[in-house]
């Protein structure tokens, strides 16, 4: 029985692929390319979610505004409200006589 020389065993030894380590490579490089696929997504869905909460804070800001202008037309269209401001711009009621006093401040 012959023995190969050491050189040829190694160089042989050399050549082999080591399939365990090819697989570990290729599995972490598609695991790499799934988290990076994932990233966008995962940045859009955090934007969306930040310009949500503005937009509720906006809507809650124009619910408190309407409310006040909705009392402020119910006051407008009170009669009491409309002779008061009739009055501060100087109008008279037919038949009432006006009067002005100068000198008074």
């Amino acid at each position: 029985m012959r023995r190969e020389p050491v050189a040829a065993v190694a160089r042989r030894a050399a050549v082999r692929v080591r399939w365990d380590r090819v697989g570990r490579v290729g599995l972490l490089v598609t695991l790499a390319i799934v988290v990076c696929l994932y990233i966008q997504p995962t940045l859009s869905i955090l934007k969306t979610w930040r310009e949500e909460r503005r937009q509720a804070s906006v809507v809650q800001q124009l619910i408190r505004s309407n409310a006040t202008l909705e009392r402020r037309v119910k006051s407008l269209n009170n009669p009491a409200t409309i002779i008061a401001d009739a009055r501060t711009l100087g109008m008279v009621r037919s038949g009432e006589k006006p009067y002005v006093i100068l000198g008074m401040r």
